[in-house]
């Protein structure tokens, strides 16, 4: 018999962590991006970023065209999943509220489970926490398709759990939880591990540094 998963996360729990990772104060975030004090290193070019036909949540094609000269953060998800990817999910939309008004940064989410994860589960999921999907694309598309850009490209690994290995009929993949950053010339630039991490006072604020670093590069 087959088990129909479910996407749908209580909202207690979208809520609960919407205030518990809450976001940083006006004037902080202000200071943070003027401190001259708070340089970041010059970023190296890690790798560069290979063209990509995807399918949004609105269900338009989306490539790399459409992203260039413009930086973007990018992780791995998949909407059934009760490990990290709530945390995530909930990570980037703080992000997403953090960015200043005047930045051009896109904020992109791949799934690892295309056969699930259609455009209209896409739009559902992002629609629970109030995603701006004019900044924020969920994508989806064949496996092939999303392996070339996210452990391709982004180096965002992702494997299927084994059936035999499965604690849950929502444990169905081990996947990065890092977000990478690229710069307006399609080039991985930064990641950042968000496991373990002390995500409003260490990851966000680096990440919010290098994307204004990166915007301010020719």
């Amino acid at each position: 018999m087959m088990v129909e998963k479910s996407n749908a996360l209580p909202r207690s729990f979208w809520i609960g962590s919407s205030l518990a990772f809450g976001v940083l104060g006006l004037a902080l975030l202000v200071s943070l991006l003027q401190n001259p004090r708070l340089k970041i290193s010059p970023l190296p070019v890690i790798s560069r970023i290979a063209d990509f036909t995807l399918t949004n949540q609105d269900n338009r094609i989306t490539t790399l065209a459409d992203l260039t000269n413009r930086v973007w953060v990018a992780d791995i998800i998949f909407t059934s999943c009760a490990g990290p990817c709530p945390r995530l999910t909930m990570q980037m939309k703080s992000l997403e509220e953090n960015l200043p008004k005047n930045s051009g940064a896109k904020l992109v989410t791949l799934t690892t489970d295309p056969e699930h994860d259609t455009p209209e589960v896409l739009k559902k999921y992002g629609g629970r926490i109030n995603a701006d999907f004019s900044r924020w694309n969920f994508l989806t598309g064949t496996k092939k398709e999303i392996a070339a850009l996210g452990s391709g490209s982004l180096k965002l690994s992702s494997q299927p759990v084994k059936l035999e290995d499965q604690k849950s009929v929502a444990d169905l993949f081990i996947h990065s939880t890092l977000f990478v950053v690229v710069d307006k010339h399609a080039q991985m630039r930064a990641y950042f591990e968000t496991d373990g991490a002390d995500w409003t006072n260490g990851v966000l604020p680096k990440i919010l540094m290098t994307i204004h670093a990166l915007e301010n590069e020719p």
